[in-house]
């Protein structure tokens, strides 16, 4: 449980002020409840005939609990007794019937509000979560994720979300809401009897520990549901993101039979949490007769020895007060079962929580305002794992000049570009941005420097509008238009029914392989960086939508510092610099001419292209 007080201490602050309300509303209604049952006695004792004391009217006494507590119950039985001499006992009873039912709305009433106050919290505290969540992935380098899987983060996001948010809500009830409805009625029961009231001390630890014992495997076992949940999230996630491909190569056979698999290991384990959750309420109802049954037997033993400090008609109302605790004491079981489910989850949250990122900004680290001089990469190596991917890397990037990046796949162009942005850290040597060593600057204004244009764009499911100005939130409809014009994208915007609020579906699936790009393309016109990122821009492109783009990429070149990674020589030969990678080194540089002249891997690649 300690585990669990550190994950209410980091929630529910926000919420004290609900979670208060809710603690006086609960006491307000457990007083009422237990007035209601504590007036059985006297009703009993007077209809029944099994007092036959004759009582006059008192003055209230203040001088101590207890007088006061003889003095309300001794003007209570005279007001009875009155009532029944004035009226008859049928019009009496129907009196405290009422008078029953008032308390009863009461206590009901102050237990909805008590419910409805803490509404917020419980609705909250999972707003919050995700909340966090979202931030820590969005502030995540993108290595954390090529190790993750999709389904399985949107499982945390997800499921486990509302695991926590669930065992909060029922450790409320464990913690406040019931303690405070059984301390008050056990104060009661030892004020009527103290020696019964020991006597069901002994009895509740006893059927508590037993149910502790049945729980403790449910953590464990909801622990692999969760994971097996991801990895269903996942699978469904690669087969709507492949499901071109799935229907291509007659897959679909394959890919039920691995679904089928995951989703029934996932029943299977769900059977064994079912089992042990739904053991919870049988063994706690019968623990809780048993209970009943020992007390019963326990008290009339006394009361027939003569022994006990209450008489019958005061047993049968200790009865019902504690048969009252039954229900509060069960939901610890089913509580606690939900809790041991709620840590299960909060770890497999707190793994994404906890991760810490290598990439953060310095303690004192310098605010790039702009790009005036060069970019230097000087002896840069990197690696992911073991095996280094680039080794003692060399450039230098002049302002206003292009640079291309050719060679083989896997030769470690992309990677060499993600170095630049620190979507990645170097490991070993530096990269130099006028001087400024990129790992002493802040990213943001890093970043802030810079446009990608990749071969896949990333599009978003909105309007063209709201994707052209993605991370520009100052910018105007004119702006946006005037860098869709230069994209070559604004004729084909104004072709679709709402301009540029037409939506252009999940990843830009409405539109051509071309016209993503120029959307692409737009973004980074309007968002006018210094500096410029082309992986691949053309590489999947017709001849057509090629030259379309190509002309929208040359208009976003003019007079910007642009990094080029190209598998179609053709479309950097005008580079100013030619850099030919190969197992992660640079093993020829130079213009278009000089390489061909060389007679090396670069004229070697452009004579496979002529051909």
């Amino acid at each position: 449980m300690k585990d669990f007080f550190k994950i209410l201490r980091r929630f529910i602050p926000p919420y004290k002020t609900n979670l208060t309300l809710n603690i006086v509303l609960t006491i307000l209604s457990t007083f009422a409840g237990l007035f209601s049952f504590y007036m059985m006695k006297p009703i009993l004792e007077i209809l029944f005939g099994i007092s036959k004391e004759t009582y006059i009217h008192q003055n209230i006494s203040y001088e101590s609990i207890k007088a006061l507590t003889d003095s309300l119950s001794n003007n209570f039985y005279y007001y009875i007794g009155h009532l029944i001499d004035m009226k008859g006992k049928s019009y009496t009873l129907g009196f405290i019937g009422i008078f029953l039912i008032v308390f009863s709305l009461l206590k009901t009433g102050l237990a909805y509000l008590a419910a409805y106050s803490i509404i917020p919290m419980r609705a909250g505290i999972s707003r919050d979560i995700r909340d966090i969540i979202y931030k820590k992935i969005l502030d995540l380098p993108i290595g954390f994720f090529s190790e993750q899987k999709k389904g399985d983060i949107m499982s945390r996001m997800s499921s486990d979300v509302q695991e926590v948010e669930n065992s909060i809500f029922n450790s409320i009830e464990i913690m406040f809401k019931n303690p405070i409805i059984i301390l008050i009625y056990l104060v009661t029961m030892v004020y009527m009897s103290w020696r019964l009231t020991i006597f069901v001390f002994v009895l509740l630890p006893i059927s508590g520990t037993i149910i502790g014992r049945i729980g403790k495997t449910l953590k464990r076992t909801s622990n692999k549901g969760q994971i097996q949940l991801g990895i269903i999230l996942s699978n469904i996630e690669e087969s709507l993101s492949g499901l071109r491909i799935i229907k291509a190569f007659n897959a679909e056979p394959k890919s039920k039979r691995n679904f089928r698999e995951n989703v029934d290991k996932h029943f299977r384990i769900q059977k064994r949490l079912m089992r042990k959750r739904q053991l919870a309420h049988p063994v706690s109802e019968l623990l809780g007769t048993i209970v009943i049954v020992i007390v019963l037997w326990y008290g009339g033993k006394l009361i027939f020895a003569g022994s006990a400090s209450l008489e019958a008609s005061m047993f049968m109302v200790y009865l019902v007060i504690f048969y009252s605790i039954i229900n509060p004491a069960k939901a610890f079981s089913t509580g606690f079962y939900s809790i041991q489910k709620g840590l299960a989850s909060m770890e497999r949250i707190d793994e994404i929580l906890q991760t810490e990122s290598n990439i953060v900004d310095k303690r004192d680290a310098e605010e790039l305002t702009g790009f005036h001089d060069k970019i230097e990469y000087k002896d840069v190596s990197f690696k992911y794992e073991k095996e280094m991917v680039l080794s003692n890397i060399d450039i230098s990037i002049s302002k206003g000049k292009t640079v291309a990046l050719v060679g083989q796949s896997g030769s470690g162009k992309t990677t060499l570009v993600d170095l630049l942005p620190r979507f990645y850290d170097v490991t070993n040597g530096e990269i130099i941005i006028d001087g400024h060593n990129i790992k002493n600057v802040r990213v943001k204004s890093l970043r802030h420097l810079m446009g990608n244009v990749n071969q896949d764009p990333i599009l978003f499911n909105d309007t063209f509008y709201n994707n052209i100005a993605f991370g520009l939130e100052n910018s105007t409809k004119e702006e946006v238009i005037a860098a869709a014009k230069v994209a070559n994208a604004h004729e084909f915007i104004m072709e679709t029914e709402f301009g540029y609020d037409t939506n252009i579906g999940d990843r830009g699936s409405k539109l051509s392989g071309g016209q993503r790009q120029r959307i692409s393309i737009a973004r980074a016109v309007l968002a006018n960086p210094p500096i410029l990122i082309l992986d691949e821009a053309t590489s999947a492109l017709d001849t057509e939508s090629e030259r379309l783009v190509q002309d929208a990429l040359e208009n976003l070149m003019k007079n910007r510092t642009t990094i080029v990674i190209a598998h179609r020589l053709s479309t950097v030969r005008n580079a100013d610099e030619i850099c030919v990678m190969h197992e992660g080194k640079i093993v020829e540089r130079g213009k278009h001419e000089d390489l061909i002249s060389l007679k090396g891997i670069y004229k070697k690649l452009h004579d496979m292209q002529m051909f």
